[in-house]
């Protein structure tokens, strides 16, 4: 994005009573932020939205400076801008009428991979979300998605760091400028997160992380993702309007169940119960609903490898699957491995290109 245009996208925000969603009104008529400042008042009167009060305030000379000194900013961190009309912006959140105009981004971000999925959940989170969480990162890696989150405690800066841990890009879309960190404990993180993807944030270097930023910041999680997956949740919580804005997007939403009384899977429960979210045990659930392309090695190579590829448990799966496609449950039983384990199994013996999944969760041998 130019300089100026910049600088007049940013005067255009600052306008007190001019959002995302009338400043695109705006845009798409007068076909740039300069153009609207050059605009009469009757032809800014024509677009719905636009009252005396904004016409009074788009003269106001404070917006400028604001501008100018967000600018410097930004071009003396060498912090990169995001214009919801440009190629760099994330391409899912181009369609989502209340996405930010502006996005500015610190790092080495790239979104030309659409295999993006977000992973929310409880600042407090278990052992058991924890060790799903790994577990599910680890096993998505040879697809190579991104993972996004709010890089704040519990779920979210353990999916940060498992993908950073799998090599693969995560991004932490922050409630506050990119002149800060919170919580101020994860600056530790902050350098491998930016060689490993970045932040993103659509807030200024005045913004402060309160309350109602983090509520909008979370419409950017659901937005730029294919998926988001909710860890857990207590009844009420953060995760639970991330989930309902990916709903309310028409994104995928997946949720780990848990037992009926423990308190931080009540939300995820709910939200399975109530059909917001369909239930996910493993990785494997993720690939198969969101139909994400596995590669397989050509047949031949894979008879030559077979025997000396498998562990013992993917050994005993290919036995039993000689006689025949199976449920996941029958596999489970038969096989003498745990359904959580299991799931993990099947994908990484999907992904060496050994069996396929069926509709109803069966398997077979390729």
């Amino acid at each position: 994005m130019q300089k100026n245009d910049l600088f007049f996208t940013l005067a255009l925000l600052q306008v007190e009573g001019i959002g995302d969603v009338i400043a695109k009104k705006l845009l798409k008529n007068f076909g740039s932020a300069e153009e609207i400042f050059k605009a009469k008042k009757t032809d800014l009167a024509k677009i719905d939205g636009i009252g005396k009060s904004i016409l009074s305030n788009l003269k106001n000379p404070t917006i400028f400076n604001l501008a100018e000194t967000e600018l410097d900013f930004l071009e003396k961190e060498n912090i990169t801008s995001l214009y919801f009309q440009n190629e760099n912006y994330p391409e899912r959140l181009k369609h989502c009428i209340d996405a930010p105009v502006l996005l500015f981004q610190s790092g080495i971000i790239d979104l030309s991979n659409p295999k993006i999925i977000s992973i929310v959940g409880t600042r407090n989170i278990t052992t058991y979300g924890t060790e799903f969480t790994k577990n599910f990162i680890e096993e998505l890696a040879p697809l190579n998605p991104i993972i996004v989150s709010g890089f704040a405690y519990g779920v979210d800066i353990v999916s940060h760091q498992a993908a950073i841990e799998n090599n693969l890009q995560t991004i932490g879309v922050l409630a506050h400028g990119l002149n800060q960190i919170y919580p101020k404990n994860h600056k530790k993180y902050m350098a491998k997160m930016e060689q490993n993807g970045g932040f993103l944030t659509e807030f200024w270097t005045h913004s402060k992380p309160d309350r109602e930023n983090f509520v909008k910041r979370n419409r950017i999680v659901a937005g730029m993702s294919e998926a988001t997956i909710v860890i857990e949740s207590a009844e009420k919580g953060g995760s639970l309007i991330t989930a309902n804005l990916a709903n309310d997007y028409n994104r995928e939403v997946f949720a780990l169940p848990g037992r009926s009384n423990d308190k931080l899977s009540q939300g995820c429960n709910n939200l399975i119960k109530t059909q917001r979210a369909q239930l996910i045990t493993s990785a494997a659930d993720l690939v198969y609903h969101l139909n994400w392309e596995v590669k397989k090695k050509e047949s031949k190579t894979i008879q030559k490898q077979l025997f000396v590829s498998l562990d013992e448990n993917e050994q005993k799966i290919y036995n039993f699957l000689q006689n025949g496609k199976e449920l996941l449950d029958i596999i489970s039983i038969e096989c003498d491995i745990p359904i959580f384990k299991l799931s993990g199994i099947l994908l990484n013996m999907e992904l060496k290109g050994i069996i396929r999944p069926l509709p109803g969760k069966i398997f077979e041998i390729i």
